[in-house]
Formats: structure tokens, C-alpha cells, sequence
């Protein structure tokens, strides 16, 4: 079991002033850079790395995972985001539906939610049964080691927001047209089960943080900061190097030998 120092902390510990949009951009341009430099080393090595992202809704995880992609391959970073199990997927082996979307050599595969719903949600929401919670939080440290010990680089984020920073996204996301399809009758359920969720969030981390995958907390009451802090510590659990390119530079061309088509294009209106 893994040591327990990494307390998990509320924003009360340490109050940070938010993050300018610039400071932020500039910082973010410059982590994409490696961002692109890892994709390069993961393809290059054919390293395999799973990463799974947890934490109560409106806690930030889809912004962070887009920040982590927007400037990357989809094929090399692949984003994993499973709808609620169909009856066959109940009847199976309750990691089975999972095992297909783990990374093969040269992926990195980001878990928007994981197996840990069952520690969570399927927990609170009441869709498993305790003996199923027992069985699962047993055997989540076995099923974890065997993919460290297959060579997969396992990393795990809890994403912690306060209870008045949480219920602000959430009403942000009513009142958004651009959000509304966040929230669904689920969140508005889990948003009266904070405490509920906060024994859940204990007995997962007891039973599953461990020294060959342990959870790493990042508190989210600044998205702009979260999403910062993870990429840096993500690049810095993964050893990489720049795979020096040769420079590319565009040939010369010649236009103008073909002539152009007199055909009826239909161009878009141009209201902009």
C-alpha cells in the first residue's frame, strides 16, 4: 500500500489568485510542445500508457483531458468515454468491458471515468451491490499490477473541487446553452450525495492506492491552474526525450498550368 502523506486537500490549503488568460495560454503553448515531443517518444519506443482521469461532476476532467489533446494525434492520444453498460456488458466479467480499450504499443489512452465508476456512481447511485463494491476494490490492485507488470504506465487523477466551487459549474451549466448537455438527470440526483460521495471517494482510495499505480490529486478550483499542474506532472512521469526531426521546409511549386474548372460550386453563405 501506498504511502498515505498525499492528504487529499481542499482549495482552504493553499488559496491561489486565478490564472490570467495570457500567463495561461503562453504556458500551455509551451507544455503542447512536449506534449508533441512525448507523442513522438511513445510512438518511437512503443510504450504503452494508460491514464485514468475520476472526481466528482463539474470537477473539470473533460477540460483537462482537452487540454491534454487538442494539439495531439488522436491516434496515439485516444480518449475512452463509455456509456452505461448494455445487459450483455452487466452478464460479463465486470472488467472485461475495459480490457479492449487498454493501450497497445506506441497508444496513449485517457479514461474520461473508468473501471472506478463501480467505486463511485454504481456505488452511490446504488447500481451494484455492496458485496460487488467489496469484490471490485479487492480485486482492482491485482487487475492494476498485472498491467504494470505487463509493461503499461498506469496513471490515475482525482480531480478534487469544493462543494460552492462544484454547485457554481453546475448552475453555470443550466444557464449555458453551450453546456446544458453536461448535465443530466444523474448529476442533479449525485449533487444532494456530496458526503455520500466523499465515503465512497475514502474507501476507494484505501483500497486501491497502491505502490505500483497510486492516485495523484489535483485540486480544480482554477480549471486554467488544474489543467496546467497535470500536464507537468503527467510529462513528468513519463521519462521522454526530443526525438531530434530534420528540419521540413516547403518545395518550390508552379500554379497556373492547369486552367480552372468552370463548374457551379455551391459556396456556403458567408453571413461572417
Amino acid at each position: 500500500m501506498a504511502s498515505k502523506n498525499h492528504r487529499v486537500k481542499t482549495v482552504d490549503d493553499a488559496t491561489k489568485t486565478p490564472l490570467k488568460t495570457k500567463e495561461y495560454e503562453k504556458e500551455l503553448r509551451r507544455l503542447h510542445v512536449e506534449l508533441v515531443k512525448l507523442q513522438q517518444w511513445v510512438v518511437s519506443k512503443g510504450l504503452k500508457v494508460c491514464i485514468v482521469f475520476e472526481g466528482r461532476d463539474g470537477a473539470g476532467k473533460g477540460g483537462t483531458i482537452k487540454a491534454i489533446t487538442e494539439r495531439v494525434s488522436p491516434r496515439v492520444f485516444r480518449v475512452v468515454a463509455l456509456p452505461a453498460p448494455t445487459d450483455k456488458e452487466k452478464s460479463q466479467l465486470y472488467f472485461q468491458r475495459y480490457v479492449p480499450h487498454l493501450p497497445s504499443a506506441g497508444e496513449i489512452v485517457i479514461f474520461d471515468r473508468s473501471w472506478y465508476n463501480r467505486a463511485g456512481v454504481e456505488r452511490v447511485m446504488g447500481f451494484c451491490t455492496e458485496e460487488q463494491v467489496e469484490k471490485f476494490l479487492d480485486g482492482t490492485p491485482v487487475m492494476e499490477k498485472a498491467m504494470v507488470d505487463a509493461g503499461t504506465i498506469l496513471l490515475k487523477y482525482w480531480l478534487e473541487v469544493t462543494p460552492n466551487e462544484q454547485e457554481r459549474r453546475l448552475r453555470d451549466r443550466i444557464n449555458d446553452g453551450r453546456k446544458t448537455w453536461k448535465l443530466s438527470p444523474m448529476d442533479i440526483k449525485s449533487f444532494t450525495m456530496w458526503d455520500e460521495y466523499t465515503a465512497a471517494r475514502d474507501a476507494m482510495f484505501k483500497a486501491t492506492d497502491t505502490a505500483w499505480a497510486p492516485w495523484f490529486v489535483a485540486r480544480s478550483e482554477d480549471k486554467k491552474r488544474v489543467r496546467l499542474n497535470i500536464i507537468s506532472h503527467l510529462l513528468s512521469q513519463i521519462p521522454y526525450k526530443d526525438l531530434h526531426t530534420e528540419t521540413m521546409d516547403l518545395p518550390k511549386r508552379k500554379i497556373g498550368k492547369a486552367k480552372p474548372a468552370k463548374y457551379p460550386f455551391r459556396y456556403i453563405d458567408e453571413k461572417f
